[in-house]
């Protein structure tokens, strides 16, 4: 069974990733602050569950902005929680802030 959401350690592995997916990837920013702490919290059980109902569509990838530094500023990433869509490595989809799974959907609906 896959991982439904990967967990990158650096920059390096969250490329190796998005390298080998053969599916649009939704990469996840979080962040590690007092303000951000919650609501990423929140949001990896919407990403999480979003991955598993996305199944051979989607790629879910979960980038800690302090671990992945140079990935958060190619996609401009400036807050946590922060979502990008990517397709074949280019940017689809931008989102920013805590979203409800119906909300999730209607971002990665649009676009996949």
């Amino acid at each position: 069974m896959a991982k439904r959401l990967h967990r990158p350690r650096e920059d390096a592995e969250f490329d190796f990733i998005l390298g080998m997916s053969k599916v649009p990837v939704l990469a996840y920013f979080t962040g590690t602050w007092p303000k951000a702490i919650e609501h990423c919290r929140v949001m990896d059980l919407v990403v999480g569950g979003i991955a598993d109902g996305y199944t051979g569509r989607l790629t879910a990838v979960r980038a800690d902005i302090t671990r992945c530094p140079a990935v958060t500023e190619r996609y401009g990433i400036t807050g946590a929680p922060s979502y990008v869509l990517l397709k074949e490595g280019e940017a689809v989809a931008h989102g920013t802030g805590p979203m409800t799974i119906a909300e999730v959907r209607k971002f990665l609906d649009g676009h996949l």
